[in-house]
């Protein structure tokens, strides 16, 4: 057993005494300092008594619920995290927690481990968050000196955000670097120059870290995705954005955020079709496909080279942009993969 060095302060929130009780003792073992509340009202006044580093906070309570005391909670203590935890999983009610500023989710019952896990992970975004925000205000002072450490931090955080979903997904592994090769050389290919491919370079790095917000179980399934589990997987590109939001600027948002949609305006929920989508997001779109068709996943095995390609062909001007298309088979290593 990992025992925690140092005791992060951690409230847990639910209705059902024994619950609360059950992961008290659990995560006491682990070397956390650990307070309950059986209620919104009674979190806030142990949040006065005692601030907390980490809230789970039970969705489904009567009276307030979690999901609408989130944004009361994150106004009064900005710097706490929160792990919601939710019995049934509700796509709608996972994104507006995401968006209000819920760092993570864990499903009931819980498992143990993956609940330590997931507080870990939710732990040091936050210390990363606290970090970035006060080498922000350092910052006003020395400009060009703090600039570059900045920049520094920034990179962590994006390489901490990554590494954070590929342990959580072993299908993941390597993934976003792939895309993120793929996507650079295609967009140099089509001459994409300075900040456009700066920021290209973080949306593709990025573009799956919604993904730590979405049940394993479905991430992992060893079959075929049930239409429901899929559009499960799709809110992705929503969870991701609000989790980089305090470390990225709008237009790597945008990318992050388009990078499902299809060129043609088929993808589901999808309200902008053609040039009206980023160009970073269309880019992305034919390199993340093209990763995923190569690489090997849950319900089944990679796709040749030459069958992925084919594919790539024959869905420009519907799921791909052609002139993207066009570009990505011109690119270095497409051609290394075809010799």
């Amino acid at each position: 057993m990992v025992i925690t060095l140092q005791k992060e302060n951690i409230l847990i929130v639910d209705d059902e005494k024994t619950v609360r009780r059950g992961l008290n003792r659990c995560l006491t073992l682990r070397g956390f300092s650990c307070a309950e509340a059986g209620s919104a009202d009674e979190a806030m006044e142990s949040l006065k008594n005692k601030p907390a580093d980490l809230v789970i906070l039970d969705i489904m309570m009567p009276g307030t619920s979690g999901s609408d005391f989130l944004p009361r909670l994150k106004k009064s203590y900005p710097d706490t995290a929160v792990v919601m935890a939710t019995a049934v999983v509700e796509p709608d009610t996972i994104v507006k927690c995401m968006k209000n500023g819920a760092h993570d989710y864990i499903t009931k019952p819980y498992d143990i481990d993956e609940l330590v896990s997931n507080i870990n992970m939710a732990l040091e975004k936050r210390k990363l968050e606290l970090n970035l925000r006060a080498k922000s205000q350092v910052l006003e002072g020395k400009i060009e000196e703090q600039a570059k450490e900045l920049q520094k931090l920034f990179i962590d955080a994006v390489e901490s955000l990554v590494s954070a979903l590929e342990a959580k997904d072993k299908y993941t592994a390597g993934h976003s670097r792939r895309v993120t090769k793929i996507a650079m050389e295609t967009a140099i290919a089509m001459g994409l120059k300075g900040e456009d491919l700066d920021n290209l370079r973080w949306a593709a790095l990025l573009h799956d870290i919604g993904k730590i917000g979405i049940d394993p179980n479905i991430q992992n399934k060893p079959g075929v995705l049930t239409p429901e589990e899929y559009d499960i997987i799709l809110t992705h590109c929503v969870i991701g954005p609000s989790i980089v939001q305090p470390l990225v600027n709008d237009k790597i948002i945008e990318v992050i955020k388009h990078h499902h949609d299809s060129y043609d305006g088929s993808g589901l929920n999808q309200k902008v079709s053609g040039e009206n989508i980023p160009l970073g997001a269309r880019i992305l779109a034919t390199a993340d496909s093209f990763d995923a068709m190569t690489s090997d996943r849950p319900y089944r095995s990679s796709m040749p080279i030459s069958a992925a390609l084919a594919e790539v062909v024959r869905c420009a001007g519907t799921q791909f942009d052609p002139a993207v298309v066009k570009a990505f088979l011109k690119t270095p290593i497409v051609n290394s993969l075809k010799a």
